[in-house]
């Protein structure tokens, strides 16, 4: 069986970087940055909280991060992680 293989469609910014790439014009930064530690850092759980929900709620957010397949305090850190950095639309 030969699997078809998606086209991916690049808008001009990402065109540009791949030319740049492929001419080899892009060079790497002097500076080696470790982004892991940056990352890990910035996700760092250093505090905890106690909040008060319904009964509703709280079974309502363990059944969908079953769905998702992650404890249910891992879904609603990321909740409020997305909100406050602007990732939530009100619906």
């Amino acid at each position: 069986m030969i699997k078809k293989q998606n086209k991916i469609v690049l808008n001009n910014f990402e065109n540009e970087v791949l030319e740049a790439y492929e001419s080899g014009q892009l060079k790497p930064l002097k500076k080696k940055t470790d982004f892991q530690t940056i990352a890990k850092n910035t996700m760092a759980k250093d505090k905890k909280i106690n909040i008060r929900i319904s009964g509703n709620d709280l079974s309502a957010l363990q059944r969908r991060a079953a769905r998702e397949g992650i404890p249910y305090q891992t879904l609603i850190g990321s909740v409020l992680h997305k909100y406050v950095n602007g990732f939530l639309k009100e619906g």
